[in-house]
């Protein structure tokens, strides 16, 4: 975050939280804090520790450093249903962006948690790994990456109990300062969660996205997405010389802009390993680049504007072990194509998403990328 202090890192209320700028003692120079050092979920939650790893200041003195204080309050409020608690860590005017747009003040979070939790009684949340950066000045940003299973006995958005077990990814993205999340970035893959439910998708997605108030990106009156500087050709980002080192950052944007903005997907095998293993949304899985490109490719024709902007990036590692990093994005584009989505609607279509990379030896080897599939969705086929 830009600011030396903790005000410049929690933003106005009326204003966005800014993204976290890099930095010394900002992004975490190997894996010491993390989930897999702990020994996963349940090692932590039998074992959390009594000394405080790193600063903190205003955190409840039980947690002893970010990744604990991430796990423990998630398991607190969803397997112990300890709703109340979002209370104490959750801002009172927080903002949580998801499928359905933003959700604003912590009463808001406690009523969404208490609807899901009673469709969804035995859910459980595992955690794959949490990537983290920042410190107790400029706040905690953190990406939480999980597995969500359940069954599906009581009433929902979506309809009636099925019964069902569900499985689903999520990734959530929150900023914390002093105890309290004051911004979270929420992708459930909902669209996933809808079809083993057995519910008809598109059916769904049309009855509530008519119950959502229009985007500002569904005016008719709505220009280009601009990709292009007028009619000249998109820039070519080159990769710097390699005596420079490796610069985390530099790596993710250039490959982002060449790869989605320029078009140039051969930019992918450069970048991505021959045995990259891919999880995405709508249980999309995986393996090798050229399954990749194809997804990429998808997306392209579907929305032939499309054009896409890192809004927030940060990372933990080093050369030696590699770097895990998180990015959030967004994607506005013009449902023109064919694809998956249907006949071309014509609808300008605002996407967003958060996605994790492992990245070793200057080449990505895993990725996991989730987007509000189910809000695509819902603004592709309202009436």
């Amino acid at each position: 975050m830009d600011g030396d202090s903790p005000s410049a890192a929690a933003g106005s209320s009326a204003g966005e939280p800014k993204a976290i700028a890099s930095g010394a003692g900002i992004m975490p120079k190997d894996f010491a804090i993390s989930l897999a050092a702990k020994g996963g979920v349940d090692a932590l939650l039998r074992n959390p520790g009594a000394e405080r790893v790193h600063p903190m200041r205003g955190f409840e003195e039980t947690y002893v450093d970010i990744v604990d204080y991430i796990v423990r309050i998630t398991h607190r409020i969803w397997e112990e249903k300890d709703i109340g608690y979002i209370y104490d860590t959750y801002r009172h005017n927080s903002r949580v962006y998801d499928d359905f747009g933003l959700q604003y003040g912590n009463e808001k979070i406690v009523a969404d948690t208490a609807h899901t939790i009673n469709a969804f009684p035995d859910i459980r949340l595992f955690a794959d790994e949490i990537i983290w950066a920042g410190n107790e000045d400029v706040g905690f940003h953190t990406s939480h990456r999980a597995v969500i299973t359940g069954h599906n006995t009581g009433y929902s958005k979506f309809g009636a109990p099925t019964g069902a077990k569900v499985f689903l990814w999520c990734i959530a993205n929150c900023v914390s300062l002093e105890n309290e999340i004051f911004a979270e970035w929420v992708c459930y893959d909902t669209a996933a969660l809808v079809q083993q439910l057995g519910f008809d998708l598109r059916e769904v997605a049309r009855k509530l996205g008519n119950e959502l108030a229009p985007a500002a990106g569904e005016d008719p009156r709505f220009g280009e997405a601009e990709r292009l500087p007028g009619q000249d050709r998109p820039a070519y980002m080159t990769p710097p010389d390699a005596a420079a080192g490796f610069d985390v950052e530099e790596f993710v944007r250039r490959n982002w802009h060449n790869i989605w903005n320029r078009r140039s997907l051969r930019e992918v095998r450069r970048a991505y390993d021959q045995g990259l293993l891919f999880r995405g949304s709508t249980g999309r899985a995986f393996y090798g680049r050229g399954e990749y490109q194809s997804f990429i490719l998808s997306l392209m024709a579907l929305f032939p504007d499309l054009v896409v902007q890192i809004d927030d990036i940060y990372w933990m590692g080093n050369d030696a072990v590699g770097y895990l990093a998180s990015l959030r994005w967004s994607l506005v584009g013009t449902h023109r194509g064919q694809g998956i989505y249907g006949a071309p609607s014509g609808r300008r279509v605002n996407m967003w998403g958060i996605t994790q990379q492992e990245i070793k030896d200057g080449r990505i080897q895993r990725e996991w990328m989730l987007f509000n599939e189910f809000g695509v969705m819902m603004q592709i086929y309202r009436d």
